[in-house]
């Protein structure tokens, strides 16, 4: 893994295997590449490999950690088995590609209720 600044955000790009090993071993970096960006990480993914469900989930918590910091993480690319795995889970819309940053969609925030129109 390695990060470098851009602009607001900060770009980590992951190459090889992201398991139980290896996402235990980059947690705090991923942690501190949030920490330094003022909107949120944005993620290349295009060289990981492999990414099993202790993988998948670090990656779950980083996007947790950013909600609970106002920021958003993003994926600038990815291989398509990844691409493919998220879409599986149904976690695809989690982690929105960069031209479409902003709000997260399912972020913890109150739904409101639908506006009633009268037709009369």
């Amino acid at each position: 893994m390695s990060s470098e600044p851009d602009g607001s955000w900060t770009l980590v790009t992951m190459l090889g295997e992201l398991d139980f090993v290896s996402g235990d071993q980059i947690r705090t970096q991923l942690s501190n590449a949030l920490a330094t960006s003022t909107s949120g990480v944005e993620l290349d993914l295009s060289g990981l490999s492999f990414c099993d469900c202790a993988g998948l989930s670090v990656l779950l918590e980083l996007r947790h950690r950013a909600l609970a910091q106002g920021k958003t993480v993003t994926i600038r690319a990815a291989d398509p088995a990844f691409d493919r795995l998220l879409h599986l889970i149904g976690a695809h819309e989690l982690f929105p590609r960069p031209q479409s940053r902003g709000p997260q969609p399912h972020a913890h925030r109150p739904k409101s209720s639908p506006k009633l129109v009268s037709l009369s």
